[in-house]
């Protein structure tokens, strides 16, 4: 990313909830044109202004120059590098607020053993629609979920006709064990979690810090991965299995075609936001160059202590800012290429 010494004034950007929160980009080259980032490919060129973008989501067949990446950087945005439609997560910049605020708020929150078991029993109750959990133990809460995971499997065995004996998952060799079945969620789960991360990343907040998770560096990943896995990865598991489509590749791009039909990534930004910031409170922009101090709080930084402007209304971006109107998620994707590419990497890299 950019040299993070010679960003922007902080308040010359605008606030991350002023910004689409994604854009994705496939099968382009990305490259700079003064303010604006220019997507080029064999069907349009899209000029993007970076100011108002959240996180970029580059996938397979994109290059992008150093250029566009300085600005991007400059800009506060996020660019993260994902497979087809952001089922993988591979590599991830700057995020795009000049602040810590919602990684500040975030490690308040599971740093509180009370706060904590709060936004657990939320991110259970988002599972249980019209249940109360407000007064159950996590150990309550677990067992509650163990028994709607097991109804889920027997739900869709039944609706499908595809025989159900367990989850079978041997951790870091997922697609080694237990049956074509076991191996398709395998694949689609880990499909969801670079989803997930992308998004993670790209809002500024921590994979590592989980509410129900922890120990592990995607802790926050898994959290919010177990919020879709009933609506996404366990129903299509069985419909590609029912199909007879039991490789790997078949879940990626299933569940690439059904999180870009429901618009998934906004839904993934809006519950972040609302687990981490309950009631809807903004969560400030701290200016990014500050000094913490033990009686006033902070103060500012890149001074010897011994002695916003808005985005310009510019034709260029008359049709970015047309595509995004009401918009929470962009994707610019090139023609398919004259030759293809081989195996996975035609697809999802």
């Amino acid at each position: 990313m950019a040299d993070i010494w010679q960003k922007a004034h902080p308040h010359d950007l605008h606030r991350v909830a002023d910004r689409v929160s994604s854009v994705y980009i496939e099968r382009s080259h990305i490259d700079r044109d003064e303010n604006a980032v220019v997507v080029i490919n064999k069907r349009d060129t899209v000029r993007i202004p970076a100011a108002m973008i959240a996180v970029m989501l580059i996938g397979p067949g994109t290059r992008i120059t150093h250029g566009a990446v300085q600005l991007l950087g400059d800009s506060g945005t996020a660019v993260c590098w994902v497979g087809e439609q952001g089922v993988r997560l591979y590599a991830s910049g700057l995020g795009p607020s000049r602040g810590a605020g919602l990684l500040h708020r975030q490690a308040w929150l599971v740093t509180r053993p009370k706060e904590r078991l709060t936004v657990a029993r939320a991110m259970y109750g988002m599972r249980f629609p019209g249940e109360d959990v407000s007064a159950m133990t996590m150990q309550q809460l677990r067992g509650r979920e163990g028994a709607r995971v097991r109804k889920q499997y027997q739900h869709h065995s039944q609706r499908t006709g595809v025989a159900w004996t367990g989850r079978d998952y041997r951790p870091g060799d997922a697609f080694a064990t237990g049956d074509d079945l076991n191996r398709l969620l395998s694949a689609a789960n880990t499909a969801l979690y670079g989803i997930c991360h992308a998004v993670i990343v790209g809002l500024g907040a921590s994979p590592g810090l989980g509410f129900v998770h922890t120990g592990s560096a995607t802790s926050f990943v898994m959290d919010i991965a177990d919020l879709y896995k009933a609506d996404y990865t366990i129903p299509l598991a069985f419909d590609l299995a029912a199909k007879g489509l039991a490789k790997e590749r078949d879940a990626r791009l299933g569940l690439r075609d059904r999180i870009a039909a429901d618009k998934l990534l906004g839904r993934i930004v809006h519950d972040i936001k609302t687990l981490l910031s309950p009631g809807g409170t903004e969560i400030p922009e701290i200016d990014v160059n500050e000094l913490w101090d033990d009686k006033v709080g902070t103060v500012a930084g890149g001074v010897n202590w011994a002695g916003t402007e808005e985005f310009p209304d510019d034709p260029l971006y008359a049709e970015f800012n047309q595509a995004s109107m009401g918009e929470d998620h962009i994707a610019v994707i090139g023609p398919d290429f004259d030759k293809p590419l081989h195996g996975d990497e035609a697809s999802d890299t």
